[in-house]
Formats: C-alpha cells, structure tokens, sequence
C-alpha cells in the first residue's frame, strides 16, 4: 500500500513538472521543471528496484544533460517569450477535448491489456551495470552512437547561431 501511495505521488510530481516545461514562458524555469521530471522517473525506477538506471538517471539526465541545456540556453540569450492572446474555442473545448481524450485513451489501455500482471516492488533484478553495460555495447551500439553524434550536432549548431548574433 505505501508503494503504490509513493508510486501515486511520484507519478503525479512528473506529470505536473512535464505540464509546467511546456507551460513556462522563461526557458531556465522550463529546463529546472525538466530537472523535477527526470527526478521522480529516478525515484520511479529506484521503486522498480533498478537502481543502476535510477543514478544514471540523476547523473546523467538530471545533472550533465540539463547543465548543457542551461549552458545552451544562456549562451542563445533567450528571453521571455511574447504573450499572446488565447483563441475563445481552444479555451472553451481544451479541457472537454483533453478529457474526452484521457477516456479514449483509458477505454483503449483497457480494453488492449485486460489482465496485465501486478508489478512488484523490488522483485526487478536485471538492472546492473553489467547487464547494461553489456546490452548498450552490443545490441544497442549504433543508436547510442548516432545519439552521441546527434548531441554533438545540436551544440554545435547552437554555438554557430549564437555566434551569427554576436557579429
């Protein structure tokens, strides 16, 4: 019972940090409300019993990955973002529409996976550095290297924009 309670707050914390990233009109807030999701997924993982990914993911994703988005987004110099006023129809049929699509997708979930086991707590043990270790630099050796070369890219590109607005 408390799994499931830590697991309900959990999970609510991600949700509500991921609205606020695409809420936010400053992109620092956005990127430290990206910090709080990628913080409960550890605590998520860390329930799971992956406790391996869970500080891979506060290394690698909370800390080094989110150090380089703030260092790309001062070095943009970006500012606030422009208000602009809100359409009357996306205001009165958001929220009917968003929940008629959270029933749809509810009805589907159910009616696709009617008798999914039960998850317990603890019981995964396939998550050590071993096991990853082995699958990355195997299997999974072209995508991690595309993704590598794919992150390159971005930051060069941000400091090639950057540089076009200092000159």
């Amino acid at each position: 019972m408390v799994d499931l309670l830590f697991f309900g707050i959990f999970a609510l914390v991600a949700v509500l940090c991921a609205i606020n990233v695409v809420v936010q009109t400053h992109p620092i807030s956005s990127a430290l409300s990206l910090v709080g999701v990628m913080a409960s997924l550890a605590v998520l993982y860390l329930m799971l019993g992956g406790e391996f990914i869970a500080m891979a993911q506060i290394i690698v994703y909370a800390g080094a990955v989110m150090v380089l988005f703030v260092f790309v987004i001062m070095l943009l110099n970006a500012g606030v973002e422009v208000r602009r006023g809100r359409s009357w129809t996306a205001t009165i049929l958001g929220a009917p529409a968003l929940l008629g699509l959270l029933g749809v997708l509810a009805c589907l979930l159910a009616r696709w996976f009617p008798s999914s086991p039960v998850i317990k707590f603890g019981d995964f043990n396939g998550g050590g550095p071993q096991q990853i270790g082995y699958a990355l630099f195997t299997e999974y050796l072209l995508p991690f290297e595309v993704t590598s070369v794919l992150i390159l890219i971005a930051i060069l590109g941000a400091v090639v924009l950057a540089r076009k607005e200092l000159d």
